[in-house]
């Protein structure tokens, strides 16, 4: 091959790679992503613009080893302190169980100041139960004298558009039915893109709602223009858990059963390789490893399941 055709090929090449990395929007860096009995890996998700360090993280189970895995993993070159307190600009909470919220509970005084973003009622849950004198000191700007003021509540109402300050991005919550509660979606936009991010859920059928139907008919419009770069959703159990013991989750059955009532709106083709990231596996081991077999026998869609590990960087 001649020099010119080489020198040809590699600029290609080049040229490919970074149309590639063009195309995406988003970078997730996992510090938690089970449910369960691991505390040291609970549901948490730094999410940022691509080429920003100005990240909300989504839920707050793990925070402190969560980082240092990612550090581990260079994905960061500070200090896990200084992650903690530089690139976290704020907290995105789907609802206020602890795998959610006990990294953010343990390592607050540590933290720097910013906004808790949530519905009203998972905020007033961390008001009068966790951020109060008796069980932890008050470091919001609400609730228990005296307010530390450390970090500011922000009600988020459902559907309405939120700038997350000090970042580029903005965020929709949606609610979701989480047995005997109300969880949240968030849909997080940047320059026209958008990821969704799901707290824990379960099925409209077994919940008795119409709360993933809405969800998925608000983002329809936004997977045919393709500007969804991915859904992150909760799978807990493998499809042996009985639907009476689902306790307001999901099994492959019924993530699929939900994919599939998504295709209906967008047509099964606008799904095929739609990036859906699997969150909340619930340990022992032969669980997760059921839920991961189940979900790549019942995947009629052609999703590109993904299977997040704690601290190693995902993009979108």
């Amino acid at each position: 091959m001649h020099l010119k055709h080489k020198l040809l090929l590699l600029t290609i090449l080049l040229l490919s790679s970074f149309l590639v990395q063009a195309q995406k929007s988003f970078k997730i860096v996992p510090l938690g992503v089970f449910g369960g009995i691991d505390e040291s890996n609970l549901s948490a998700y730094m999410v940022a613009p691509i080429g920003s360090n100005n990240y909300i993280c989504m839920d707050a189970g793990t925070l402190h080893y969560g980082i240092e895995k990612a550090i581990e993993n260079k994905v960061f070159t500070i200090p896990a302190e200084q992650v903690l307190k530089k690139y976290i600009k704020g907290y995105c909470i789907s609802h206020a169980h602890l795998d959610h919220v006990a990294g953010l509970i343990i390592n607050s005084p540590d933290d720097s100041a910013k906004n808790i973003y949530a519905f009203a009622d998972c905020i007033n849950t961390i008001k009068t139960h966790y951020f109060t004198w008796a069980s932890w000191a008050n470091f919001a700007n609400e609730g228990d004298a005296p307010q530390l003021k450390k970090y500011t509540y922000k009600v988020l109402t459902p559907g309405m558009e939120t700038d997350i300050e000090n970042t580029a991005m903005k965020v929709r919550a949606f609610p979701l039915s989480h047995s005997n509660l109300t969880s949240t979606a968030f849909l997080v936009q940047s320059k026209g893109d958008y990821l969704l991010y799901l707290g824990d859920t379960g099925t409209d059928e077994i919940e008795k709602s119409h709360n993933l139907q809405n969800l998925w008919q608000a983002i329809a419009p936004l997977i045919k223009a393709g500007k969804l770069k991915a859904i992150m959703i909760e799978v807990s159990f493998p499809d042996e858990q009985p639907d009476k013991t689902l306790f307001g989750h999901l099994t492959p059955k019924w993530l699929m059963t939900e994919m599939n009532g998504l295709a209906k709106l967008t047509g099964a083709n606008e799904l095929k390789n739609l990036n859906v990231v699997v969150t909340h596996l619930k340990p022992p081991y032969i669980s997760i490893q059921k839920i991961k077999k189940q979900l790549g026998a019942e995947n009629n869609l052609g999703l590109n399941l993904v299977y997040p590990q704690q601290g190693k960087v995902l993009d979108f």
